[in-house]
């Protein structure tokens, strides 16, 4: 099953894909927060040319896991997404995915500043896989 990620931000957007298999996340590229709410071709060509079967969005929990503010303003945008698209959504924790990917591009010697884009698409593709490793458990 082939699954489209998306790591929610306010002005970007992470995008990760899975392999068709749904074993491998991959990280693909970053759209604009803007562009997506308005459905701009980019985004509707990315779904057009890979034909996920979900939609799976990070859920910025509180550190305690609560539901703040902010997971709840993506999950009404992320809903209204996978309604428009028509491809079924969940969400996944995604907490701590920046800073995961904070941590691999200092290992890689880039700056975050140097990376910022890759960063959102990083992270998406970290719990993306995070989540596929769990339904092949």
């Amino acid at each position: 099953m082939r699954v489209l990620a998306l790591d929610w931000g306010d002005r970007r957007i992470g995008v990760a894909l899975s392999d068709p298999s749904g074993r491998v996340a991959t990280p693909r590229c970053v759209l604009s927060t803007l562009e997506v709410r308005r459905r701009a071709n980019a985004l509707m060509d990315l779904v057009e040319e890979t034909s996920p079967e979900l939609l799976l969005v990070g859920l910025p929990l509180t550190l305690s896991g609560e539901v703040g503010p902010q997971a709840r303003k993506v999950r009404s945008e992320a809903g209204q997404l996978a309604h428009d698209l028509g491809i079924p959504l969940e969400f996944w924790d995604e907490r701590f995915s920046s800073e995961e990917a904070r941590r691999i591009v200092r290992e890689q010697k880039r700056t975050s500043r140097d990376a910022r884009g890759s960063l959102d698409m990083l992270a998406a593709s970290i719990f993306l896989q995070s989540y596929l490793d769990a339904q092949a458990d």
